[in-house]
């Protein structure tokens, strides 16, 4: 009989890494490399003493057998307890925190080394764990349930990286510090505050409703039962993967912190817009969502992606708590969900090590300068980055009055950093719109300022996405036609998902007369950004208009007067009178005359008669058009539907 070439066994294998390692080794290397020693000892000691065998190190990371799962949870917790009174002697952000995980498995014994499917999954396991946290298989479980001292949080199926079947997951409850908000102050001459038992009480007390309500209200369920099916989906799944990020819900109890989670939101999907290999639904389709109780299963549906991500965050004092979970819509499993408690200090990189940990989940591989955009950001200022959350919100909204309100925040951004080239950039924006829609006193000093800003900011950072739209939107307001093109092509590169300058993009095409390269743009940023603006599909039908695709365009037309019946504005006008020169170039008479006698009803009493002369005055003034041949064309369309 042949012996087996490899030797078998079950054993309890335990897996530690250091959680943020990149971010410490950058910072400090010599530091880190000599904290790490220390804690490698201090491991090592746990192991030895509860009859472990350490198999392996490597960098950051520690591999360990037991005989007894009892034995490997046990020298788990004794080294993060022991971890954890060790970082209080360090600063805040140099401490260094471990997660574990732990498998029950069978593997591969090769000389003094184990291999497989056991080892991979406590690998998989520990990345599920928070720093200074246990996670635990379900094998590991069903041995120690009733056998120690510890509870338990399941924390469901987890589908993981190169393992077929989903993992149970548990996490070990390791009883951490109270998380709260400031719930009151003590009276100050005499009157009897809160005594520090009650505070807490009364903080573990808010925080179970608020996790409650989060829990069974405001978070979208991830059921296994209700999974996506591709069959409904609004949209063909892309080719690579696709995801949607839900905004953050805010947990804080404070309204006024609305602008702190859906800044982290934006975050986030800024970062993951940077990467060609995904596809990344835009952030004011996601925020359709904000506030209802959608199911995951909706959500991919509607927007046409397989991966959600759905969070929430939790802001107190100079604390910070966020949970985010990754799920795969169409099987329902969690790819990855974690729990961060950090200071605010550590926000920025926290928003990174987020994204990071959504790319490796999705297996996706990173160019070397994507690895660089999706960490790049322009300040680490976090009063100014409050200002711009909260001036973005309002310079989205399109009025004179809360695109005024906007400029004011974005001043006050640079003014607490005056390096911070996205507030500048966003700042110019502001000017832009003031003279693309008359909303200021002097279009000409509007479009001088905003020259001047865009000029600034490029020469802090060209890396961003967004002053390259801008310097786009300014050559095309000079009609600079290849200079606009250029400009938005250098944006597109930048940010592959980002929808808003894609479209962008799709008007200086337009507007170049390079039609058939606009409609390929603009139809990818109606796809990015489900919900897109109506201004989308005039752009989208007047390249389809120009390019004599009549019957392609009147579909769009008519969904941009459904879409704006009482929108007041140019939109309407400029649907109706399209959709008109559509029908009167296909010499459908009937429905041109009605479209025309619609148009007629919007005309503003400032623009004159409503003639074919004074129609192409105005066009020729609200548009950008290189060839003056292309606005006949669609006045002609116009003559036809019986305009004189």
């Amino acid at each position: 009989m042949t012996p087996e070439k490899f030797k078998r066994k079950l054993t309890a294998i335990l897996s530690a890494d250091v959680q943020g390692y990149s971010r410490l080794i950058g910072e400090d290397e010599e530091g880190t490399i000599r904290t790490l020693k220390i804690y490698m000892e201090v491991i090592t000691d746990f192991i030895q003493r509860h009859r472990g065998r350490v198999v392996a190190t490597g960098g950051d990371s520690v591999l360990a057998e037991f005989a007894s799962v009892v034995d490997a949870v046990r020298c788990a917790v004794g080294i993060q307890e022991e971890l954890k009174d060790r970082n209080k002697e360090l600063p805040e952000e140099r401490r260094m925190e471990f997660r574990i995980g732990i498998n029950l498995g069978d593997v591969v014994a090769e000389g003094e080394n184990i291999l497989g499917d056991g080892v991979n999954v406590a690998a998989r396991v520990q990345s599920l764990a928070e720093a200074g946290g246990i996670c635990i298989s379900g094998t590991a479980y069903d041995q120690i349930k009733n056998k120690l001292a510890f509870s338990y949080d399941y924390i469901g199926e987890q589908a993981v990286k190169n393992i077929k079947e989903p993992v149970r997951v548990y996490r070990v409850r390791m009883d951490p510090e109270v998380f709260s908000a400031k719930v009151g102050q003590e009276k100050k001459g005499g009157g009897k505050g809160l005594s520090k038992t009650a505070m807490v009480i009364i903080a573990v007390s808010v925080i179970g409703v608020g996790a409650i309500l989060y829990q069974f209200v405001l978070r979208p369920s991830p059921s296994k039962t209700e999974v996506a099916s591709k069959e409904k989906m609004a949209f063909p799944l892309p080719e690579i993967p696709s995801i949607a990020v839900l905004p953050f819900t805010n947990l804080s109890g404070d309204p006024q912190q609305e602008f702190f989670s859906d800044g982290m939101t934006e975050e986030i999907i800024t970062a993951l817009s940077k990467i060609s290999s995904l596809f990344v639904i835009a952030r004011n389709s996601t925020f359709i969502y904000k506030g209802k109780p959608v199911k995951i299963k909706q959500v991919s549906e509607e927007l046409g992606v397989r991966y959600v991500l759905e969070g929430s965050v939790q802001k107190s004092g100079d604390r910070v708590r966020i949970n985010a979970q990754l799920i795969d819509a169409l099987t329902g499993h969690h790819l990855w969900a974690e729990r961060y408690d950090r200071n605010m200090k550590e926000l920025f990189a926290l928003q990174d090590e987020i994204t990071r940990e959504i790319v490796l989940a999705l297996q996706v591989k990173l160019t070397e300068g994507e690895q660089a955009l999706i960490r790049h950001r322009t300040t680490n200022n976090l009063e100014a980055w409050g200002n711009a959350v909260r001036a973005y919100d309002l310079f989205e909204r399109y009025t004179k009055e809360d695109n005024a309100k906007a400029r004011e925040l974005f001043e006050r951004a640079v003014e607490l950093d005056p390096n911070y080239a996205w507030s500048w950039t966003f700042l110019a924006w502001t000017h832009w719109i003031d003279a693309r829609h008359g909303f200021s006193k002097s279009r000409e000093e509007s479009f001088r300022h905003a020259v001047e800003l865009a000029q600034k900011s490029v020469k802090l950072s060209d890396k961003d996405p967004e002053v390259h739209a801008l310097l786009g939107g300014i050559h095309l307001f000079q009609r600079e036609y290849p200079e606009a093109v250029s400009a938005g092509e250098r944006s597109g590169a930048l940010g592959p998902n980002n929808a808003e300058n894609l479209a962008l993009l799709g008007m200086s095409l337009l507007f170049d007369g390079r039609f058939e390269e606009a409609i390929e743009v603009t139809r990818k940023a109606t796809r990015l950004h489900p919900y897109y603006p109506p201004w989308y599909l005039v752009q989208l039908g007047s390249a389809l208009y120009l390019s004599g695709r009549y019957e392609e365009a009147i579909p769009a037309y008519q969904e941009v007067i459904r879409r704006t019946r009482d929108v007041r504005g140019p939109i309407p006008l400029f649907a109706q009178l399209l959709l008109a020169g559509c029908f009167g170039m296909l010499n459908r008479d009937g429905e041109a005359r009605v479209h025309l006698d619609e148009g007629l009803k919007l005309w503003s009493k400032n623009e004159g008669e409503f003639s074919l002369e004074n129609v192409r005055s105005f066009w020729l003034k609200r548009t950008f058009y290189r060839n003056p041949a292309h606005v006949e064309q669609l006045v002609e369309g116009f003559r036809r539907a019986g305009l004189k």
